[in-house]
């Protein structure tokens, strides 16, 4: 898909137009998603396609990374995303990580098969080394009041076990600050911006 100004869509309309541009792809299409913590990435993904690769699944141990730099995306193993990304794009099998919340480390793989069209979705599903695999690229923004709400209410129903005062240390100190040393490159470059208010 060209590039120019990134489209702008609010949320409920999102889904149904980026599935029509992912179309005129080809017989093979890969959607990349970004958006800072609780911006509605993984709400979009799942509209979008039954196959979700999840940037949190590259994420490091963080038993033995530094606080500070556990959301950093040379910490992630992005490299490996993008030849899962590769194979999956080329119509073959991949084994893809599978990282655990409970235990914020890798507790294994996971055998996917391909489909006509897959999403990545997470913080830097958009960086360098991943966005050579993406052919629709997606920023969703929303408030940083309501996504604090939404990731409050993500740990309140046990989605991600941290005490909710750790939450907001790790989102004011590590989350939102890291994400923004990204977030305006990944936006300019994004094909769609979408509006999660």
């Amino acid at each position: 898909m060209e590039h120019a100004r990134p489209i702008e869509l609010p949320m409920h309309a999102a889904a149904a137009a980026i599935r029509t541009a992912a179309e005129a792809v080809g017989p093979r299409a890969v959607i990349g998603v970004t958006g800072a913590v609780a911006a509605g990435k993984s709400t979009l993904a799942r509209a979008l396609g039954s196959l979700v690769v999840s940037t949190d699944h590259y994420l490091p141990n963080y038993e033995t990374t530094a606080e500070h730099l556990r959301d950093l995306p040379e910490s992630s193993d992005l490299a490996r995303l993008a030849l899962d990304l590769a194979e999956l794009r080329a119509g073959r099998a991949t084994r893809i990580p599978q990282w655990s919340f409970e235990v914020h480390a890798r507790v294994g793989e996971l055998q996917i098969e391909p489909a006509t069209l897959i999403v990545v979705e997470g913080l830097h599903a958009l960086h360098d080394l991943v966005r050579e695999q993406v052919d629709i690229a997606v920023f969703v923004e929303a408030p940083r009041d309501a996504r604090w709400a939404r990731a409050v209410s993500r740990e309140q129903a046990g989605e991600r076990p941290w005490p909710v005062a750790y939450l907001e240390h790790f989102f004011c100190t590590v989350a939102e600050p890291t994400f923004a040393l990204h977030a305006e490159r990944y936006r300019t470059n994004a094909h769609f911006v979408v509006r999660n208010a």
